[in-house]
């Protein structure tokens, strides 16, 4: 019997819709993501350097497999201009079968 495909959400967030959309066609276009889909703008508050700072965010969420996580890690780290980038995976507990299945088609683990 074959695994049971693990399907995850994967968030980043960015400080302009031109660099999320670079980060999702990056990561579709490699197939470490069957799409990405981007929000925003988001306002985030967050702790950084001893001091509470607010700004203005894009996100990216990511849909992609258990398989591909590592590589889609390392793409974004190394594609994302932030010292410390949101890479949040979270893994998809129910959907539609088909959805899941075309995820799974669009996606190439390395």
């Amino acid at each position: 019997m074959a695994p049971a495909l693990t399907v995850l959400t994967v968030l980043t967030t960015t400080d302009s819709a031109e660099k999320a959309e670079a980060l999702a066609r990056g990561a579709v276009e490699s197939r470490l993501a069957a799409c990405a889909q981007i929000s925003g703008p988001v306002t985030s508050v967050y702790h950084w350097k001893n001091a509470i700072e607010t700004a203005e965010e894009w996100q990216v969420l990511f849909k992609t497999t258990e398989a591909c996580y590592a590589a889609l890690e390392a793409h974004l780290t190394a594609a994302h201009d932030y010292e410390t980038p949101e890479i949040i995976a979270t893994p998809v507990v129910r959907g539609s079968a088909a959805y899941l299945a075309w995820i799974d088609e669009e996606t190439v683990a390395p």
